[in-house]
């Protein structure tokens, strides 16, 4: 009988063990991942200051449902990460509520189209849900895991912005809870679609930064006479072409003004020409809600630098 040599039984042991320690999952990446720091907020108030308008703002990406891509499935940390490599940005991402109360990241109300899983994400548990493996656009399957909301917001601290998306029949006061047991609030804004809903938010959490749907003036006008102060919104506008008349008047009122570039115009700027990003900031938009952010962020990029724009909030 030939005698295996020693060092090579050494070397398939060690390999066995590493490879018990390799999948990517949420939980390894929460602990494991990049802390570079992106964003130098030392507190909310910076966050205010850095998501009110002036004329040398620095345009950004927001990256909706994360960036997903090729490998890299929507509201994962581990696509958040890759995004957050690559650019200052903002991280749009979506919350759902699991069987027994907790927050996780899912748009959909059921997990047929981005996991493993089938039925309502709601019938299931945590424990549950953490089995399941997430698909990537394509609906390959990933070695990737459905994050919980803490864990998410516990990673994003430095590196991103969060703008939360909160589904239906989620109280956004568990919302609240979860930036405030992780210390995240200078890092998260809260989305809402109506005066009413960013008043409910408001009431709850004064301090925190909500985006608001205001596409005229009378929108503007209603979160006004609910006493929500504009040095607490960012304004989502819409995903048709900018109304200048509607961002001066934003701006005139310190508040940045978030286009959705989702859909019609991302395809605008897929037939035209990337440098129609840019022209999206020239005619007002402050950040771009994006399905293709490395490729708003290039551009922007090259328009920063060729103005000048820079922000001691951004490393």
């Amino acid at each position: 009988m030939r005698k295996i040599n020693s060092h090579y039984l050494l070397l398939m042991f060690l390999l066995f063990f590493c490879s018990c320690f390799r999948s990517n999952t949420t939980a390894d990446t929460v602990r494991f991942g990049s802390s570079r720091q992106v964003f130098n907020f030392k507190g909310i108030e910076d966050l205010y200051r850095f998501l009110t308008y002036s004329e040398n703002r620095v345009p950004l990406v927001s990256a909706h449902r994360g960036g997903p891509d090729t490998d890299y499935p929507e509201n994962a940390i581990e696509t958040f990460q890759r995004v957050a490599s690559k650019m200052p940005a903002i991280i749009e991402c979506d919350i759902a509520l699991t069987k027994d109360s907790v927050l996780v990241l899912m748009h959909d109300e059921t997990l047929d189209r981005t996991t493993t899983g089938t039925g309502k994400v709601n019938r299931y548990t945590l424990a549950e849900l953490k089995e399941l493996h997430l698909k990537d656009p394509a609906g390959t399957v990933t070695n990737y895991r459905i994050p919980t909301l803490e864990e998410t917001l516990q990673w994003g601290i430095g590196q991103v912005i969060f703008t939360l998306d909160v589904k239906r029949n989620v109280p956004y006061q568990l919302v609240v809870d979860a930036i405030r047991k992780t210390k995240s609030e200078a890092y998260s804004v809260i989305i809402t679609y109506s005066a009413n809903q960013a008043a409910v938010v408001h009431n709850l959490a004064p301090d925190l930064m909500i985006s608001a749907s205001i596409k005229n003036v009378e929108d503007l006008i209603r979160l006004n006479d609910l006493d929500i102060p504009d040095t607490r919104l960012v304004a989502f506008i819409g995903t048709s072409q900018v109304d200048k008349n509607l961002t001066d008047l934003l701006h005139q009122h310190g508040i940045l003004c978030i286009l959705g570039t989702i859909g019609n115009l991302d395809r605008q700027a897929q037939q035209r020409g990337e440098q129609v990003y840019a022209e999206y900031i020239e005619n007002g938009a402050d950040i771009l809600s994006t399905d293709r952010p490395f490729q708003a962020a290039k551009t922007l990029d090259y328009y920063s630098k060729q103005r000048g724009l820079s922000s001691p909030f951004i490393n």
